[in-house]
């Protein structure tokens, strides 16, 4: 099945808005509702779930609610790593569809190369969920290149994208230049680190010197970068701030302060995950 072809209002990439609402932890079901509800009606395109943040069904009552037609939302969701054994994939993604209230979604990750990963037996479950129409894009999560490179030869082509920790404390160079060398898109969650950039003192100067918060120049440096962010905001004030740094211009200066850091913060790294 070919990718659905449809314009947005807002910047995207391939095909996919670069700036998303992220839901994870936002896990009271009416908080999480209206929090879509607002992010949609406030101009967001994208929205970004998982099965185990156990909000699909929010989720979707938020897309229902918001006067915007689903065909004009880039609704992403994510397999987590017990239900990645073939069958499983195909079974929990037609329920994921249910909560969600929709019969596709955008974007399908693997959440995490682990679990009952297989890319041999896994992959092609999701390639034939497209082929089903069930899905317009495969992606995964939280991948190195090792896994992507696997995850290529599995599929017989390039993720469309890979959800991976990224923000100006964990700059992700490698991966980066693996995007743009293979075709593939990175995603960015936690784009703030979980609120630590809005104290760090450089992020802090580059948001003074515009007259603007310190979680818009993370967000317009991931913009920079050529990398979608999906940040999590619940109430109306920090979707609307979010929404704000498609606004912002960082200049060279403020873009080689960010670079030049020099630290490494990584906010999640549970057992199962990759040898980072």
């Amino acid at each position: 099945m070919s990718q659905r072809q449809r314009s947005f209002d807002v910047p995207t990439r391939d095909g996919m808005p670069v700036l998303g609402l992220g839901t994870w932890e936002n896990d009271d079901p009416a908080q999480c509702t209206e929090s879509v509800k607002t992010a949609l009606e406030t101009g967001y395109r994208h929205v970004d779930t998982a099965q185990i943040y156990g909000n699909e069904g929010a989720v979707g009552d938020g897309i229902a609610a918001a006067d915007v037609d689903r065909d004009d939302v880039f609704l992403a969701t994510k397999v987590w790593i017990d239900q990645l054994a073939p069958e499983d994939v195909a079974a929990s993604t037609r329920e994921s569809l249910e909560k969600l209230g929709t019969e596709y979604v955008d974007l399908l990750y693997v959440h995490w190369p682990a679990g009952a990963y297989d890319p041999a037996e896994t992959l092609p479950a999701f390639a034939e969920l497209r082929d089903d129409g069930l899905i317009d894009r495969i992606g995964v999560s939280n991948f190195e290149p090792e896994h992507l490179d696997a995850a290529a030869d599995a599929l017989g082509e390039a993720p469309f994208a890979n959800q991976v920790e990224m923000h100006p404390l964990l700059r992700q160079e490698e991966l980066r230049e693996y995007a743009d060398a293979n075709g593939v898109e990175l995603v960015a969650y936690s784009p703030l680190a979980r609120g630590e950039i809005l104290d760090d003192p450089a992020i802090v100067h580059i948001a003074e010197k515009h007259g603007v918060s310190a979680a818009q120049v993370s967000l317009a440096w991931l913009r920079e970068k050529g990398v979608t962010a999906i940040p999590k905001a619940t109430g109306e004030d920090h979707i609307a701030d979010n929404w704000a740094s498609l606004g912002l211009e960082l200049d060279d200066d403020d873009v080689e302060e960010i670079d030049t850091l020099g630290r490494t913060d990584r906010q999640l790294n549970p057992d199962f995950g990759p040898d980072w």
